[in-house]
Parts: structure tokens; C-alpha cells; sequence
């Protein structure tokens, strides 16, 4: 991760924005709907978390039994627990569940459960992800390490001539990393970088709240269903690593189908550091939508198909980026600026495979 200071020129073609913004707030004044979560995100909470921890006790319980019956468990809490990623725990991280800080960063602590640090996802992803998408440098999800190539501005590897291939089985770890070495790796980086991951907690208090998470995570997890679930210990760590598999698949894909896909650029700043274009317009080069008429879809993705929106207004609930988006594609329109959407899930899968193709050669 680069430390250089990167600016975006906020006076160079600022009426997108400002008139976007001016419609969006028009429109919560009109209908006097609130910007946060409504009912339909506190139903959403309970499914998810339900999907996530009650195959865990119907199993603890003893009402499942049987070997095929645990296993598919593990499956369903693999899919919980990438639900309650995206469509509980990410509006909470970005303070849009609920108008109370609070209840937020309560709710955004969930990502403990998940087998993450909080302290660390926030940084990357609202403060790097969000601010610099799709830089070189500075955002860590186009960031792998040099197993996977997600910029052309990487160094390109013979092994990035399969990837297109490989990439799919990595992106299943990503969960697996997470509950391993990711965040002890991550949290020394941000030290050693000079990064201020708390305001409240030194490194030392960090890194032993990450100790203790990690320790609390593994007793739920691995230690409670090798003591207590009825099949063999081994079984038991093989179907927790079947979660994670099926949790950080689903994850990763969701996410990278929104950026790392043909249609998205990859813009680099000048030798003073400042970008080409202002901060919005930016995210409108570099995110791409899709599926927006899968009501489904978007209701278990915690609308990340809508990323153009989420980008452009990350502190508003997701609930509402169905009809935001209608205002941003107008609006792109208008100022003949670019609005990427694939009209279903499928076409944006295929879209990323055959952008990690594009980038497994020199471009």
C-alpha cells in the first residue's frame, strides 16, 4: 500500500454531484422517508442472523442428527454468514442501518462473528475502498498479493496466464484468510505504515482485542461443534472450512463483479498526486451495477448490485438505492458521463471472468 497523498480535483466539473445530491435530498423531503433502514432492515437483521446461527443450535440441540443433515448445516451458515455481511453488517460499517451511532457500530461489530476485526475492515473499505477505487496502491481489494493480477498497473506473472481459471478457488479463501492471518498481517502493516486504525486504542490494545476476538471465534466454531456436535472432530473442522468456502465465494464474487469487470478504469494520479477527475465522477468511471431488477437478488446482496449508488452514497440505507438509481443513470446522463449496469448476475460474472483474462496478458 502506497502512502502518497492522493487529492481529487473537487472544483473540475462539479455539477453532476451537487445536482445529484440536490435531487436525492429533494426526493427524501418529498417523501419524508428517512435515509436510514426501515422495518424492512430490522426483519432483514433477524433472517440473517437466523440463517446464520440457527443451523449452528438446531444442531447443538440435537434436532439435526444426522451426518448429510450437519454438513448441509454448515452450508446454509456459510450462506448466513456472507447475508449477514453484506446486508446487515456493511449498512451498519457505513453508519446507514440506523440514525443512532450506536446501534451501528453495535450491529457493524457483527463482522466479529464472521471471523473479521472490525477495526481493520472499516479502514480498508470505507476509508480506502471508498476513497480511492480501483487505485493502484491504495485500494487493497484490487490488492491480492501477486497470486491474482485486478490492475493493469500490476506486474504481470506467467501464473496470471491461468487466472481467469484459478481465481474462482482463491476467492473462496477469502473468509478462511480473514479467521487466519489476514487481520494480524493487516493490523502490523497499518502500524508499521503509520496507519491510525482507532482513536480510541493503541496497537498494543488492537492487537490483543484481535487476540481475544480470534480466540472467542474459534471456541464458537471449531472448539464447541468438536465437543459437542455429533460427528468426528475431523468432520467438524472439514464442514467449518465448507462455511467459509461457501461464505467467501459468494463474498468475493458479489464484490468483484463491481469492479474488477471490463467497463471499469483504472486511473492512476499525476507526479503531484491528484487525479483526473473529481471523487464522484471517479466512482462512476471505476463501479459497475448489476441486476437491478432482480428484487431477490438485491435483497440478499444488501443491494450491492447497486454499487454505482452505494458508492456515490454510501450512508444511505441500501433499501432506497432502487429508486436512487434512477436519479444517478438520469443525471450520468445528462452531464454525458458513463453509468455501467449488466442487465443480470450471470452477464456480470462472466464480464469479471474475462476481465482477469484481459489482465492475465500485458495490456
Amino acid at each position: 500500500m502506497t502512502t502518497t497523498k492522493i487529492k481529487f480535483p473537487s472544483q473540475k466539473n462539479p455539477e453532476f454531484f451537487i445536482e445529484l445530491k440536490e435531487i436525492v435530498n429533494h426526493y427524501f423531503d418529498r417523501t419524508k422517508k428517512t435515509r436510514y433502514g426501515n422495518y424492512n432492515m430490522v426483519i432483514k437483521a433477524f433472517v440473517m442472523f437466523a440463517l446464520y446461527f440457527g443451523p449452528y443450535f438446531l444442531v447443538l440441540s440435537g434436532v439435526i442428527e444426522s451426518f448429510v443433515g450437519i454438513f448441509i448445516s454448515w452450508i446454509v451458515m456459510g450462506i448466513g454468514m456472507a447475508g449477514m455481511g453484506m446486508s446487515v453488517m456493511h449498512d451498519a460499517a457505513h453508519h446507514a442501518f440506523s440514525k443512532h451511532h450506536a446501534i451501528n457500530d453495535r450491529i457493524a461489530d457483527s463482522i466479529y462473528l464472521l471471523g473479521g476485526f472490525p477495526f481493520n475492515w472499516k479502514y480498508q473499505h470505507n476509508t480506502l475502498h471508498h476513497t480511492y477505487t480501483n487505485v493502484t496502491g491504495k485500494d487493497e481489494d484490487i490488492d491480492p498479493g501477486s497470486i491474482l493480477r485486478l490492475s493493469p498497473h500490476e506486474p504481470l506473472l506467467k501464473a496470471h496466464k491461468f487466472q481467469h481459471l484459478y481465481a474462482w478457488f482463491l476467492y473462496a479463501l477469502m473468509t478462511v484468510s480473514w479467521v487466519t492471518d489476514k487481520d494480524f498481517a493487516q493490523l502490523k502493516r497499518y502500524k508499521d505504515t503509520g496507519v491510525k486504525a482507532s482513536g480510541r486504542f493503541s496497537y498494543t490494545g488492537l492487537f490483543l482485542i484481535l487476540i481475544a476476538a480470534k480466540l472467542i471465534y474459534y471456541g464458537i466454531f471449531i472448539v464447541v461443534p468438536i465437543l459437542f456436535f455429533p460427528v468426528a472432530w475431523y468432520w467438524s473442522i472439514v464442514m467449518f472450512f465448507a462455511m467459509h468456502l461457501t461464505g467467501g465465494f459468494i463474498l468475493t464474487v458479489v464484490f468483484q463483479t463491481a469492479h474488477v469487470v471490463p467497463s471499469s478504469e483504472y486511473p492512476l494520479p499525476d507526479k503531484d498526486g491528484m487525479m483526473e477527475n473529481n471523487w464522484a465522477v471517479h466512482q462512476l468511471m471505476t463501479t459497475s451495477d448489476f441486476a437491478p431488477k432482480n428484487k431477490v437478488l438485491s435483497w440478499y446482496v444488501g443491494g450491492l448490485n447497486y454499487q454505482v449508488e452505494h458508492h456515490l452514497f454510501p450512508n444511505i440505507c441500501h433499501v432506497h438505492y432502487g429508486k436512487i438509481s434512477k436519479f444517478v443513470k438520469e443525471t450520468a446522463e445528462k452531464y454525458s458521463l458513463p453509468y455501467h449496469v449488466e442487465s443480470n448476475f450471470i452477464k456480470a460474472v462472466i464480464q469479471h471472468g474475462r476481465m482477469l483474462k484481459r489482465l492475465s496478458r500485458l495490456s
